[in-house]
């Protein structure tokens, strides 16, 4: 039985705490919050010990794994400090802020051999494995190229609400490191290749009370010659449906998180709709997917078996320094244009 614990008790805690809650063969053992009202109700309500500093949850409940699902900038922070103590880490994204952060964890983790795992849950969606998997048994052959449109809405109410986002120095920027991250994942993931340039701007076109990026676009090559287009705002009036395309030698391919269709240049078709998921959570966003369980127990397994879980550390450092070049180009020309 794997003792976890939770450190961060906002909007995300549910999508891991309902997914522990269910799964045979982990027992949540405690909370913690730095706001004592945050890690009361969810220690409560799971009938566990409620804490205010990550350092006391780890030590005193001698957990064997514990979910990071904190402001970004404390991701590398609470993680070291996991790995350090020997308890493995599954944390949400993205891994840090800087990206010589992230690789000195994996180095770490690798180290102690700690199972070091970072969320990308959409990577477990029907749509996103229809297409992975008619990549790799080679049916639609090598992408060519790839495209991503996220147009979602967050307005200046949104960030009001938080105490870190919309900050450089906490969120580390915005549409493109917190709302688009997931697609560029999806997408890097599909063309699997190493980058050879990444261009990119970046602006704030609307928001007057954040300071980091609501809109985002660039054009990425990697070495075997496969591009990758994007466009992400979250100025939109709704969160509408993501989009990802992807020209390939033998046929196309296009997807939301919802549906996904391969049209194969020999005229064939096929295609697969998300359910709705395996568990019902409480609570949590529709456009977050309902896959986090899928993750966090290949996460489980992967400590249980000793093997690499699927998405390790190591997998992440890809989406992690595409992100990061992204933010280096798109910084020389920002603008905040209110």
């Amino acid at each position: 039985m794997l003792r976890v614990g939770i450190v961060g008790c906002g909007n995300i805690f549910t999508m891991h705490a309902t997914s522990c809650a269910h799964l045979d063969g982990a027992k949540l053992v405690g909370v913690c919050d730095i706001k004592h009202d945050r890690a009361d109700k969810q220690g409560l309500k799971y009938g566990v010990t409620a804490y205010y500093d990550y350092r006391d949850l780890i030590k005193k409940e001698l957990i064997d794994v514990v979910h990071v699902c904190v402001p970004h900038y404390m991701h590398p922070i609470i993680s070291r400090y996991a790995i350090e103590q020997g308890v493995h880490v599954l944390c949400e994204k993205p891994m840090s802020i800087e990206y010589s952060d992230a690789v000195e964890n994996v180095r770490l983790a690798k180290e102690k051999g700690i199972k070091y795992g970072i969320i990308f849950q959409c990577r477990f969606n029907d749509t996103a494995k229809l297409i992975k998997e008619n990549l790799m048994n080679g049916k639609l052959g090598k992408v060519l190229s790839a495209r991503v449109v996220l147009t979602w809405c967050k307005p200046d109410e949104y960030y009001s609400l938080s105490d870190w986002k919309g900050t450089w120095d906490k969120e580390g920027g915005g549409v493109v490191i917190d709302q688009a991250i997931h697609s560029l994942d999806l997408a890097n993931w599909f063309i699997s290749d190493e980058i050879e340039s990444v261009q990119a701007s970046l602006n704030n076109r609307s928001h007057s009370i954040m300071e980091v990026d609501d809109t985002g676009e660039g054009y990425i090559t990697y070495k075997g010659g496969a591009t990758l287009s994007f466009w992400a705002m979250n100025n939109y009036a709704c969160d509408d449906d993501i989009e990802i395309r992807l020209c390939c030698e033998k046929g196309k391919a296009v997807m939301s998180y919802d549906d996904a269709k391969i049209t194969f240049f020999d005229g064939t078709e096929i295609s697969v709709k998300q359910g709705a998921g395996d568990i019902i959570y409480d609570g949590g966003k529709d456009y977050w997917g309902f896959q986090h369980i899928r993750e966090i127990k290949d996460f489980y397994d992967a400590v249980r078996e000793n093997r690499e879980p699927m998405i390790s550390g190591e997998e992440a450092l890809k989406i992690q320094k595409l992100v990061c070049a992204i933010y280096k180009e798109g910084k020389k020309t920002f603008k905040k244009v209110k």
